[in-house]
C-alpha cells in the first residue's frame, strides 16, 4: 500500500518523509524496515539497505557514498547522451548534403542547415536579438583560441545587448580556460548577469536562447550547423546542458576550487580516469583541452605522488589509492 501512495521523484526531489527517515537513520544507525515502508524510495536510491545480520532492519549508506553514487550515475548518463549526439551527427552528416528541394518544410523549419560561418553567425545573432530571457552556451576551448579578435568583439557586443535586455547568460567551458586572458576578459567587460563555470570535458559548441532555439555544429570542421527551433529537441539539449552545469565547478562571478585531495589535484584525478581506461597520452590532452607537454606533467605528478615507477604500474596503484573513488563528490 505504502508505494501505491508514495508519490516517485528522482533522487535530486527526495521527498520530505524520505529526507526525515534518512536522517533518523544516519543519527541512530539503522532503521526498522517497516518505518520506511512510507518511503521506499530510500531503498530505491540505495541509501537504505537490508543489513546482513537482521533482515528486518535497514541500515544507512554513508551520506559521501551515496552522493559519489548518484553523481556518478548521472555523469554515466551524459555520456551515454554525448554518445548518441555522435551517432546522430556521423548519421545526418552525409544526409545533410543531399538537396532536400523536395522534401516538406515547416515555416520556420524544426531543423534548418546554415552553411558558411557568416551566415551561422547571422542567424545566432538573430536569435539573440529576439531572446531576452536566458543564453545557454558551450564553448569548447578552441573557439577561442582560433576566433578572429574582430568577431570575439562582435559576440561581446551581442552578449551584452542581451543583458542590457535583462537576459542571463550561463556558459560552459572547459578547466583549462579558468586563467585564459581572453576569457577573463571576456568577464571583466560584460555588465548584467552572466555566469561561467567549467569541466574537465564538455560537449562540442552549443547555444540555446531562451529555450526555443538552439545551434549546435554539423560537420567537424563547423562551416556547417543546425537551428533546431523542434521543441522536443531543444528542450533535450537545454536538459543535457543543465545537468552539466550542475556537475560544472562556479569560475564567475564568484570561483571556486575543487580542493586538493591526498596531495592530488582534480586535474590529475581526471588524468588518472582516463589512464585506467587505456587512453594515449595525446589522447587524454585532447580530451582535457591541453597541450600533450602539459598532460605528460600531471602524469609525472601523478606518478610521483602514488610512488609509481612505470606506466603499468602507475594504473594498478590509481585502482588501488580510492582517489577516483571521490572523483564525482570533490568541488561539487
Amino acid at each position: 500500500m505504502a508505494r501505491a501512495t508514495h508519490v516517485a521523484h528522482g533522487a535530486e526531489d527526495l521527498c520530505a518523509e524520505g529526507a526525515a527517515l534518512y536522517a533518523r537513520a544516519l543519527r541512530d544507525g539503522h532503521l526498522r524496515a517497516g518505518d520506511a515502508e512510507g518511503a521506499p524510495c530510500l531503498v530505491d536510491f540505495g541509501l537504505l539497505r537490508p543489513s546482513a545480520g537482521a533482515p528486518d532492519t535497514l541500515e544507512p549508506l554513508a551520506p559521501a557514498v551515496a552522493l559519489h553514487r548518484l553523481l556518478r550515475a548521472s555523469e554515466d548518463r551524459i555520456a551515454d547522451e554525448r554518445r548518441r549526439e555522435a551517432r546522430l551527427a556521423d548519421l545526418f552528416e552525409p544526409l545533410l548534403r543531399i538537396d532536400g528541394r523536395h522534401a516538406g518544410a515547416d515555416d520556420p523549419p524544426a531543423v534548418a542547415v546554415l552553411s558558411g560561418l557568416p551566415r551561422i553567425g547571422q542567424a545566432i545573432t538573430r536569435a539573440m536579438a529576439a531572446g531576452h530571457g536566458e543564453l545557454l552556451a558551450v564553448q569548447p576551448h578552441i573557439s577561442h583560441t582560433r576566433t578572429p579578435a574582430e568577431a570575439r568583439a562582435e559576440a561581446l557586443a551581442r552578449d551584452q545587448d542581451f543583458l542590457d535586455r535583462g537576459g542571463r547568460i550561463r556558459t560552459l567551458y572547459q578547466h583549462t580556460l579558468r586563467h585564459a586572458p581572453s576569457v577573463l576578459a571576456r568577464y571583466e567587460q560584460l555588465r548584467g548577469a552572466a555566469e561561467a563555470r567549467t569541466l574537465d570535458e564538455i560537449t562540442d559548441r552549443l547555444i540555446v536562447v531562451d529555450r526555443a532555439v538552439a545551434f549546435i555544429p554539423a560537420n567537424a570542421d563547423r562551416t556547417l550547423a543546425l537551428e533546431i527551433r523542434h521543441p522536443a529537441l531543444v528542450e533535450f539539449l537545454a536538459t543535457a546542458f543543465d545537468r552539466l552545469w550542475r556537475l560544472a565547478t562556479p569560475m564567475y562571478p564568484v570561483a571556486a576550487q575543487p580542493p586538493t585531495l591526498n596531495g592530488i589535484t582534480p586535474r590529475q584525478r581526471a588524468i588518472a580516469a582516463l589512464l585506467i581506461e587505456g587512453h594515449t597520452d595525446a589522447h587524454i590532452a585532447e580530451r582535457l583541452g591541453m597541450n600533450i607537454r602539459t598532460a605528460r606533467l600531471h602524469i609525472a605528478k601523478l606518478a610521483a605522488t602514488l610512488g609509481s615507477d612505470s606506466r603499468a604500474q602507475l594504473g594498478y596503484l590509481i585502482g588501488r589509492s580510492g582517489i577516483l573513488d571521490v572523483q564525482g563528490e570533490a568541488g561539487r
